[in-house]
Formats: C-alpha cells, structure tokens, sequence
C-alpha cells in the first residue's frame, strides 16, 4: 500500500476519532439522563395514597418528593427510593406497592428537571438532594427504622447517603460501579474517566457503608453489565449478600421469585 495513502487512512482514522469523541462528550447527558418534566399543577394519577413535599435547595431549584403511605398500621419504617435515569416518579410507582404492602412508607424524589422538580441536574445537586431527603426522614422515624433503596442511577446515591447517615439496610439494584467504568463498557477506546462529566463512585461509597448491605443484578442486564455489579463485591462485608439473578435483565428484577424472597427476609 502506497505511504501516502496509508497517511491518509491514519488522517481520517483520527479525525472520525475526534469527531465521535467530541459528539460523546457533549451528549452524554442525554445518553445518560432520560428525563420526562411535568408541570407543577400536575396531578397524579397512583393506585396508591401519597402526598408530595417540595423541598427547596437553592433560589431556583426545588425537589419534589412523592411519599406514598403504608398500607399496614402501625408503619414499620421509611424506604429512601432512588430511582434510575427514565421519565419521573410516575415511571417507578408500580414498583411501590412491595414495599407498601409490608407496612413501609416510600419516599421517591425526582432530580431536577425529572418530573415536577425543578433546576438544573449536575452531580453537586444530586448528593444535596439526597442528604436533604435523608435529613427529613430523621425527623419521621429512627435510623433503624430506615431502608435506603438505590436503582441503576439512583445505586450511587443510595450508597452516598448510606455512609453520611446510618441505616437499617442499603439495597442497590442493577449497580454500577461508577459512571466512567460504565461508559467504558461501551466507549472503551476514549479515555472515560477524563471525559465523563459525572462520576457517582458507588464502589467508592460502599467501602464506608456500615449498614447491611444487599445488592441485585440480574446476568441479562445488557444496560448496566452484570460485570459491574460483580465488580462491587469486594467491597461487601461479612453479611452482605450478592444476589445473582439468572437472566435477569434491567427492568425484570422484581419479578423473580428469587427477589421477592430475599426482598421478604430483608422487609419482614
């Protein structure tokens, strides 16, 4: 092959490089971050009984909470739910009623610019919008009377909040370990950890968790690898459990029999 052409081929390699490169780097919010807005006069439409709280962080931003009541008397506790990257509150509620049923009240915030909060998302408002939600929670109940619940996006916000304040249980479902070893799963030719705007270290939160913790991830989750949450185990402790989900996907968990007894034990 002439030299010249063999330049040309290495050229335009590196200019399609660059040019992918740069189209990740300022699209990844939208690869990462689904977000379905309402607006605040919105009213929802759950098959169970809630009531909202807004909680202000800033001049512009303000958190809307969904706290859907127990379903048996007296309330055995609080679930902290974080939920994933997709639409809003509306989109997780049906995963709401397992919890309830068993006496639990759930909380759910939406991030800013998901549902009725509002503001813009960076990574700084997600933690402070977790330690606000955590910190009204102390005023409910004791911290053995709190669950912190994380899934796929909301695993590192769960873990977060677990090591600043103690809980019964932290239990993540489909976990990452961080968001640039998830984004080099898919982009491993670009350096990730320089690129990725957001970080959200789950595996370095879970080192500093004291509460019990169990994790979920299904071997057929093709959104967040079951690599990544094998890769978390090491920061388990005595006690802590890994639960393997044979062809689990991202979405499905709940429906295993496998989670529904597990799940059981941890709520009973």
């Amino acid at each position: 092959m002439p030299k010249k052409r063999i330049v040309r081929i290495i050229q335009w390699t590196l200019i399609v490089y660059c040019a992918i490169g740069t189209l990740l780097y300022y699209m990844q919010e939208k690869i990462l971050l689904h977000p379905k807005p309402l607006a605040r006069s919105h009213t929802f439409n759950f098959t169970q009984p809630y009531s909202e709280t807004n909680i202000a962080l800033n001049k512009t931003d303000t958190i809307n909470l969904v706290r859907f009541s127990a379903v048996d008397s007296p309330r055995r506790g609080i679930i902290l739910y974080f939920h994933g990257n997709k639409e809003n509150v509306e989109h997780y509620a049906p995963f709401v009623p397992a919890f309830t049923s068993r006496g639990y009240e759930v909380w759910m915030p939406d991030y800013p610019g998901f549902g009725k909060s509002t503001g813009e998302i960076d990574e700084k408002k997600l933690y402070t919008l977790a330690y606000e939600v955590r910190k009204l929670a102390a005023t409910f109940c004791q911290d053995d009377s709190v669950i912190v619940y994380g899934k796929s996006l909301g695993t590192a916000l769960a873990a977060y909040i677990a090591t600043v304040k103690p809980c019964r249980q932290l239990i993540l479902e489909t976990p990452y370990y961080s968001i640039p070893c998830l984004f080099n799963t898919y982009a491993f030719m670009y350096p990730a950890s320089i690129m990725s705007k957001y970080k959200l270290p789950t595996g370095e939160f879970l080192q500093d968790v004291e509460a019990p913790v169990t994790i979920f991830h299904g071997t057929g989750d093709w959104v967040v690898p079951y690599r990544s949450g094998v890769k978390l185990t090491k920061f388990l402790k005595p006690g802590d459990r890994f639960v393997k989900i044979e062809n689990g996907a991202h979405n499905n968990l709940a429906q295993s029999d496998l989670y529904k007894t597990v799940m059981d034990s941890l709520l009973r």
